[in-house]
C-alpha cells in the first residue's frame, strides 16, 4: 500500500471529526444567545424566567412546524416539479441511475428525485431525515455537466442526506428565527410602553435601577442578538458545505470530479431565477452572489469556491491523481 493510499482516510476522518465538532459548538452558540435574550426579556418585562420558557416554546413549535412541512415548503417556492423514477425517460435516466449509486455506497434509502427547469446549473438537498429526503437539480445541472462532475454534485448532496445536515439546518434555521421574531416582538412591546411601565412600577417598588439596566440590556440583545445569530448561521452553512465536499469525496472516491463541477456552476453567468435569500444556502453553489475569496465575509453560507477546490485538489493529491491544469 502507498503512501498516498494511507493518507486519504486520515485526510476524510479528520476533516469530518473537525467539521462536526465545530458546528455543534456553532448550534450551542445559537441556543446560548436564544436563551440569554429569552432571559434579559423576562427579567426587563417583570416575566422573569418564564421569557427562557417563552423563547423555547417559540422556537419549539416553528421546529415541529419546519420538520413536517419544510421540504414541501422550499420545493413548493424552488418551483420543482417531482421525477417519476420508474419511468424517468431518456433525459433524466442518468440521473436516476447517479442518484441511486450514491445512496447504494452512502448505505441511505433511495430519495425523492425534484426537478427545476433553469437553465443556471444547481442542485439542493433537503427533508427531515434519510427516509423522508429529496434532491432537486436544475435541468441546466444535467445539460453542463459530464457524468463525473454529476456523479460529484450528487455525492455531495447525498452526503448532506447522510450527515443529517438537513435537519440540522433546519434546526438552526429555526432558532435564528425564532431569535428574530422574539427580539422583534420586544422592540415592539417597549416601543408601545411596555418595558417602560413595568421600569416605572418597579422604581416605585425601590428596584428601579435595576430594572433600567436590565432594560437597557434586554434593549441592546433585542437588536445585536439576530446580527449574531445570522453570522453563526452562515458560519454554520460554511461549515455544513465543507463537511459534504468531504464525505461526498467518500462516496465518490473522484474529488476531480466535484472539484470541476464547482468551478462551472460558480463560473456559469446564468441567473437562477427561483432562489431568493431564505434558500440560497441549501444549494451546493450559492446561486445569489459570487463567492470570490475577496468577497468573503461574515454573512457568507458557502465557503469561497477557490478555498473548496483547492481542498479537494489537495485530497486528489493524497490519491495520487494530478491536480487540474490551471
Amino acid at each position: 500500500m502507498s503512501a498516498n493510499t494511507r493518507l486519504a482516510p486520515t485526510t476524510f476522518y479528520r476533516e469530518i471529526d473537525r467539521n462536526r465538532r465545530r458546528s455543534w459548538v456553532l448550534v450551542a452558540a445559537v441556543i446560548l444567545v436564544l436563551g440569554v435574550l429569552g432571559g434579559a426579556i423576562g427579567y426587563a418585562t417583570g416575566i422573569g424566567w418564564v421569557g427562557v420558557v417563552v423563547a423555547v416554546a417559540l422556537a419549539g413549535v416553528m421546529s415541529v412546524g419546519s420538520y413536517f412541512a419544510g421540504d414541501a415548503l422550499v420545493m413548493a417556492t424552488s418551483g420543482a416539479r417531482q421525477l417519476d423514477v420508474a419511468n424517468p425517460g431518456d433525459a433524466h435516466r442518468q440521473l436516476v441511475n447517479v442518484v441511486t449509486e450514491m445512496s447504494l455506497a452512502g448505505g441511505l434509502p433511495m430519495p425523492r428525485i425534484w426537478i427545476i427547469d433553469d437553465s443556471a446549473p444547481n442542485a439542493f438537498a433537503t427533508g427531515r431525515d434519510p427516509k423522508h429526503a429529496s434532491v432537486a437539480v436544475t435541468t441546466g445541472l444535467l445539460e453542463k455537466l459530464d457524468r463525473e462532475e454529476l456523479q460529484g454534485v450528487i455525492g455531495h448532496e447525498v452526503s448532506h442526506i447522510g450527515n443529517y445536515d438537513i435537519r440540522f439546518t433546519l434546526l438552526v434555521g429555526v432558532l435564528v428565527g425564532a431569535i428574530a421574531l422574539l427580539a422583534d416582538f420586544f422592540l415592539r412591546f417597549t416601543f408601545w410602553g411596555g418595558g417602560r411601565r413595568n421600569s416605572d412600577n418597579d422604581r416605585g417598588g425601590g428596584a428601579g435601577g435595576l430594572a433600567v439596566i436590565l432594560l437597557v440590556v434586554a434593549l441592546v440583545l433585542a437588536i445585536i442578538a439576530p446580527l449574531v445569530a445570522r453570522i453563526v448561521q452562515a458560519s454554520v452553512s460554511r461549515t455544513r458545505e465543507s463537511l459534504a465536499d468531504v464525505t461526498g469525496v467518500e462516496l465518490t472516491r473522484n474529488p476531480l470530479g466535484l472539484s470541476r463541477a464547482l468551478r462551472k456552476i460558480a463560473d456559469d453567468r446564468e441567473v437562477l431565477e427561483v432562489a431568493n435569500r431564505a434558500t440560497q444556502h441549501l444549494y451546493i453553489v450559492n446561486p445569489i452572489k459570487s463567492f470570490e475569496e475577496r468577497a468573503k465575509s461574515l454573512f457568507d453560507t458557502h465557503p469561497p469556491i477557490g478555498e473548496r477546490v483547492r481542498a479537494l485538489d489537495a485530497i486528489a493529491g493524497h490519491f495520487g491523481e494530478p491536480g487540474p491544469r490551471p
